[in-house]
């Protein structure tokens, strides 16, 4: 009976710990910032030039951004990368956008990259308005002109910039609906969403964005689950769209497959004010 009793106390011991670890270093499982930070790939390795860009927060900090203009160009790609590493890692992109007749903004978060600051959820938003700032500024783009992208975490960072801003379209792959909803599905032994101190709630704001949605998720990801995919298409307003990936979670990239990214323009030239 004390060994039984010795054991269950062992076991809620545990149990505690694990959820306190949960709680207190979110943190440490959402950001990973330091990954690819020697990596040194910029635009010139498509042959592409590019301005080095340095945006500043409404809070006081400065985000690193590439700017890379597309001849004859419709429009404006703002791009938002997910959890980890940086725009170093995104430049594959480039090509398609290009392709698109894009001109592109890749930007990195407050803490990643060569960006001041520390990542926090309403730090991104910040950094997000920032860019978009960054275009309709200096740039001189308006709103409806860029296409708001995200992927992963990115992804909840461009349906919050959407809902506050109305851009000309918004495209999400690879991404959650929540924090918390994620969050029950990898700790199911856990309260998972108690304990949950981030939110990014992108189901919840979708609903309310007023522009063209595409949604592309990958019935592989191994990450982020395909229905997550779905239930942000099903919330979304129309006109909309849903484009089926493949692959895992960091390869089931839109630019990876030519007839993806030839969807991606289908959608843009039907739906997009900045269409031909």
């Amino acid at each position: 009976m004390r060994l039984l009793m010795g054991a269950a106390a062992v076991a809620g011991a545990a149990y505690l710990l694990l959820a306190a670890a949960l709680f207190f270093f979110q943190e440490q499982l959402i950001y990973f910032p330091e990954i690819g930070r020697d990596d040194p790939g910029t635009p010139a390795r498509h042959g592409l030039a590019y301005d080095d860009v340095s945006i500043a927060t409404a809070d006081g900090e400065t985000l690193h951004a590439w700017y890379v203009a597309a001849p004859d160009a419709r429009g404006t790609a703002l791009f938002f990368h997910g959890n980890a590493g940086s725009i170093a890692q995104r430049i594959d992109w480039l090509p398609a956008f290009r392709h698109l007749r894009l001109n592109t903004l890749l930007v990195e978060y407050r803490g990643y990259g060569r960006s001041s600051g520390t990542p926090s959820e309403q730090g991104m938003y910040r950094d997000a308005a920032a860019a978009l700032a960054h275009l309709t500024g200096a740039r001189g783009a308006a709103a409806q002109d860029v296409v708001v992208f995200g992927e992963s975490l990115g992804g909840a960072v461009a349906v919050w910039l959407a809902e506050k801003s109305r851009p000309g379209a918004l495209v999400v792959m690879s991404t959650f609906t929540s924090v918390p909803d994620l969050a029950a599905e990898l700790y199911p032994f856990l309260p998972a969403r108690r304990l949950a101190r981030f939110d990014y709630d992108a189901l919840g704001r979708i609903g309310r964005v007023a522009c063209p949605v595409l949604v592309a998720h990958s019935p592989q990801d191994e990450i982020v689950p395909y229905a997550h995919g779905r239930r942000l298409f099903e919330a979304a307003p129309e006109p909309k769209q849903f484009l089926d990936l493949g692959g895992g979670h960091n390869d089931g990239f839109i630019f990876t497959r030519r007839e993806w990214v030839d969807q991606l323009g289908a959608f843009l030239d039907r739906h997009w004010r900045a269409a031909p």
